[in-house]
């Protein structure tokens, strides 16, 4: 169910539930948002480190 449907009910266990689900979703969004921004910048900074030794 969702916040749409005309029979949600607004209890503490939906809140419960949407809240960690939110929380867990921005979570994993800002890491990977981080990742994406280091890998970039590492890029055109070249400061990557290889994957093999030389």
């Amino acid at each position: 169910m969702i916040p749409s449907i005309f029979e949600w009910i607004w209890d503490m266990s939906h809140i419960v539930f949407m809240g960690g689900l939110w929380l867990s979703l921005v979570t994993i969004g800002t890491g990977l948002i981080y990742c994406i921004i280091r890998a970039v910048l590492d890029t055109i900074n070249k400061t990557a480190e290889p994957h093999f030794n030389e």
